[in-house]
């Protein structure tokens, strides 16, 4: 009878030991259900490109539906703050980019911890952020902007994704280095900030390559500069910002987080599919006009590169008064 009754239990999903106490078995193999990558910005920008071609890499490798769930809105922190307070066991994480470094300092307060609120998975990939205009535009050289910026202060307008994302750093260092005056005009993403761009409602944006590649390949945006210190193979015959504002550098990226307290084993899990998917054909395929150098990192490192860039534009916004309003 209790031999019956074991088998019974064991069946259920739980063991009985000596002393007659029930112990559940573990939990199924990770993954058993779909994985979400968070992604901070609206559909259609650099962010949601690269996070869904990763994405498909991803399940292919899982087993599971890799799913884009995309969390506009305060420069990323809403997004961020979700994953941040998420259930620590692989099945929520983020793709989080350069606002991820520099809110620390842009804000007094963060509803979560920048060191302590997440695990690192991996550096998927860097690439340049690209300074374009609508193709009509009259400006056709950075020295045009510049020209402009001194002559009317404030009366060029340049958009972002949102405070502290890559495109506000680029215009406000732009400003710092330059020493002009720019208006910035502040988007959820990518997609609409460039609608906008393409509409005339605003003269310049700083673009990752993911976003504004193919719109200036189909002729519809003028690339003007790269901000990557040198020359950018993606986009030939295009100079650096700092050829004309001299020590220019900024550039963008992407960095895979789990929640703080995920299992190391569930991270090194989708570090591996992370890095697998980064490799396959079809990622080289849907990501091949963003110039990006594949890094796809471990944990380590990306924990590394986060520090040292936070220490980096922590100094630049400090340095040169730089406000999230």
């Amino acid at each position: 009878m209790f031999a019956l009754m074991r088998k019974a239990l064991i069946g259920l999903g739980a063991v009985v030991v000596s002393t007659g106490v029930a112990i559940p078995l573990a939990h199924a193999a990770y993954p058993d259900q779909p994985v979400h990558i968070v992604v901070p910005f609206s559909p259609g920008g650099g962010t949601d490109l690269i996070s869904r071609a990763l994405g498909v890499g991803m399940a292919s490798t899982l087993g599971q539906p890799v799913v884009i769930d995309n969390r506009p809105g305060a420069g990323t922190i809403i997004g961020a703050n979700e994953v941040a307070r998420s259930k620590p066991d692989g099945y929520t994480v983020v793709m989080h980019t350069f606002a991820f470094v520099v809110n620390p300092s842009l804000h007094k307060q963060l509803p979560y911890s920048t060191e302590k609120g997440f695990a690192p998975i991996s550096l998927i990939a860097r690439g340049p952020t690209v300074l374009v205009v609508p193709v009509n535009s009259p400006f056709k050289s950075v020295k045009d902007i510049v020209d402009a910026a001194r002559s009317h202060p404030g009366s060029v307008t340049f958009a972002t994704q949102g405070i502290g994302t890559s495109a506000d750093m680029a215009g406000e260092l732009l400003q710092n280095l330059a020493k002009v005056s720019l208006t910035q005009v502040p988007f959820k993403g990518a997609g609409p900030a460039l609608t906008d761009l393409l509409g005339g409602h605003v003269q310049i944006m700083f673009g990752t390559a993911a976003a504004v590649s193919d719109l200036v390949k189909a002729g519809k945006l003028r690339a003007l500069a790269v901000t990557t210190p040198s020359p950018s193979p993606a986009f030939p015959g295009i100079p650096t910002v700092a050829q004309t504002v001299p020590g220019y550098s900024i550039e963008a990226w992407y960095g895979l987080f789990a929640p703080a307290g995920t299992p190391p084993q569930v991270v090194e899990k989708l570090r591996a599919a992370a890095a697998q998917a980064t490799h396959t054909p079809e990622f080289a395929e849907k990501t091949k006009h963003e110039g990006l150098s594949i890094t796809a990192s471990t944990p380590e490192e990306l924990e590394s590169f986060v520090r040292a860039e936070q220490a980096r534009w922590h100094k630049v916004i400090v340095e040169n008064h730089i406000e999230s309003n």
